[in-house]
């Protein structure tokens, strides 16, 4: 299964997140606007790239014919469900203008805990899960 989507959406989302980053660093409520643009944003890409994980990457490798990669596949789904949950509210709490500028210190609070738990969720793929997927891919291709 070719993954390359899977990892340019990371690139994408991690970008997003950097730039998110950067403007809650140069000011939350000044950049009120532009977080919550980024915010909208970055929850689109989120859910496209969840959906087309639970259409097409998990159900192939759960028929893969490779029982570990299955299990990994089955780990990596079910771990994802809590950290989709807490980001999804976080979008929606944090998705207008006004919502940020209200209350720039819980917003801070939530997307450091949010963003880092999508981050690290994302590097952990990276690392573990899709070396494994194109390791099986290698081994099946010779």
């Amino acid at each position: 299964m070719n993954i390359d989507r899977f990892k340019h959406d990371h690139v994408d989302i991690l970008g997003q997140i950097d730039r998110l980053r950067q403007l809650a660093h140069a000011g939350v409520e000044g950049n009120a606007a532009a977080i919550a643009r980024g915010i909208v944003a970055i929850s689109s890409t989120i859910k496209l790239h969840l959906a087309v994980e639970d259409r097409l990457l998990y159900p192939a490798l759960s028929q893969s014919g490779n029982p570990e990669l299955a299990r990994l596949s089955q780990r990596f789904q079910h771990d994802m469900g809590s950290i989709a949950t807490a980001f999804m509210a976080f979008a929606r709490r944090w998705n207008t203008a006004e919502s940020v500028r209200g209350d720039p210190q819980s917003f801070r609070r939530e997307a450091n805990d949010v963003l880092r738990r999508v981050y690290e969720r994302m590097q952990r793929e990276n690392r573990e899960f899709y070396p494994r997927i194109e390791a099986e891919e290698a081994m099946a291709t010779h």
